[in-house]
């Protein structure tokens, strides 16, 4: 097949570059494959702090359910105080009630881990919900005393579509990819999701004062509180650890408006955080650490040229160099994606939709390091204004007073109301 000149000037440095991103990702894989969560039968007490506002009835109900079926010591629940209906389905079961009306996530979180009693403290979502044996799992790494936190293994709950499925795809690869990989390699996962992250509640109590103020440039942090807390768990000199064995489940949006801002704010958080990271001496300490926060976000750049080129290719009406690429994708990223679809065979069918979908993220990516400085919340009607978090339209209080505590029954160690 003769091809124009501008093909090879293309195609050659692409090729080059599919080289090394599979064997970036071959750096990755095999200590992903090697990968064991501990097992051990290692036990402490544990308190589960969830920050509430206006969660979905059902599954807020459903979430609390799995929560006491864990045995643990205590679940601690701040409510915003415009929030009614999570408080009145909160009554309903044996747990801890803290009314605030303080707008924004991280302050709850804090009054939650004040408020806990135990060892551990789970700092969970309000829409999470738990297997039976997720506190017995998150547990086991904690017997080595230099583990600050843990993560769990999330999946999509309830939700069905398009998006769900590729959501999935992405939440596998993370756990049996660049988690797995960070545990076995220095105990660094960059990032315990919020969804359920463990820690110590000392060291909670050590780093609550940079947790609370922190900025970028200038501007005062408004999420991304799972990603400030794992590396200020690490910057103090402790290590993460993902418990793949410890399985939660999560709603995801189904609608690409609400996806398209929870990207935009994830992608944010982790610019901002890699880079704050990246400039410091404690990040290499951990190599790997480093080393996948650097090619994370250089993929977000080198992933458009493949788009690029089968544009390029389509124009030139060179059909069979774009099937070639198209049946290359399908095939190497099903290859990547191989722990997921033993899981989920049909998801072989999802492989070029996640690949389209990983154009776009980048394309997110690229928006977001444009506007780094922003901090709104998609799902919370808070924002920076002026320097200052504040609430925005219709959220309101109801007279309750920030600290003010409304204690129902206190959860034993069965689990039973006291």
């Amino acid at each position: 097949m003769n091809l124009p000149a501008y093909y090879y000037v293309l195609g050659t440095p692409i090729g080059v570059l599919g080289l090394i991103r599979w064997a970036t990702w071959l750096i990755r894989r095999i200590p992903a494959v090697l990968y064991k969560p501990i097992v051990n039968n290692y036990r402490l007490p544990m308190s589960i702090v969830v920050p509430t506002y206006q969660e979905d009835p059902v599954i807020f109900a459903a979430a609390i359910e799995s929560w006491l079926a864990n045995d643990v010591e205590e679940v601690i629940l701040v409510i915003d105080s415009s929030d009614k209906t999570c408080q009145d389905i909160a009554r309903r079961y044996p747990v801890t009630v803290v009314i605030t009306d303080v707008p924004g996530k991280r302050d709850a979180l804090r009054k939650g881990w004040r408020a806990a009693r135990t060892e551990l403290v789970a700092l969970v979502d309000s829409d999470t919900i738990w297997a039976p044996d997720v506190a017995a799992e998150v547990c086991k790494p904690f017997a080595d005393p230099r583990i600050g936190g843990v993560g769990t293994r999330q999946s999509v709950y309830g939700t069905k579509g398009f998006l769900a499925r590729i959501t999935d795809m992405f939440l596998d690869h993370r756990y049996f990819d660049e988690n797995a990989s960070q545990s076995l390699l220095g105990q660094a996962v960059s990032c315990l999701s919020g969804r359920t992250a463990i820690y110590r509640r000392q060291l909670l109590l050590e780093i609550e004062a940079e947790f609370m103020q922190e900025e970028f440039w200038g501007v005062p942090c408004l999420s991304g509180d799972d990603k400030r807390l794992t590396t200020l768990v690490l910057e103090h000199g402790h290590l993460t650890y993902m418990q793949r064995t410890a399985v939660v489940w999560s709603t995801f949006p189904s609608k690409w408006r609400i996806f398209f801002k929870q990207r935009v704010r994830w992608a944010r958080n982790t610019w901002r955080s890699d880079m704050r990271a990246l400039s410091r001496p404690w990040v290499w300490r951990h190599p790997f650490l480093a080393y996948t926060m650097i090619d994370k976000g250089l993929s977000g750049f080198t992933v458009l040229l493949g788009p690029i080129f089968l544009v390029t290719a389509l124009i030139a009406q060179e059909w069979m160099v774009a099937a070639i690429l198209v049946a290359w994708w399908q095939i190497s990223r099903a290859a990547k994606f191989l722990p997921h679809i033993v899981r989920r065979p049909s998801s072989f069918f999802f492989v070029l939709g996640y690949v389209v979908v990983s154009w776009i993220m980048a394309l997110i990516k690229l928006r977001a390091l444009m506007t780094i400085r922003q901090q709104k919340w998609g799902t919370r009607q808070v924002a920076v204004e002026n320097g200052q978090i504040v609430r925005t339209e219709g959220a309101g209080g109801d007279g309750f007073e920030e600290d003010e505590t409304v204690p129902l029954r206190m959860v034993t160690h069965a689990g039973r109301a006291a």
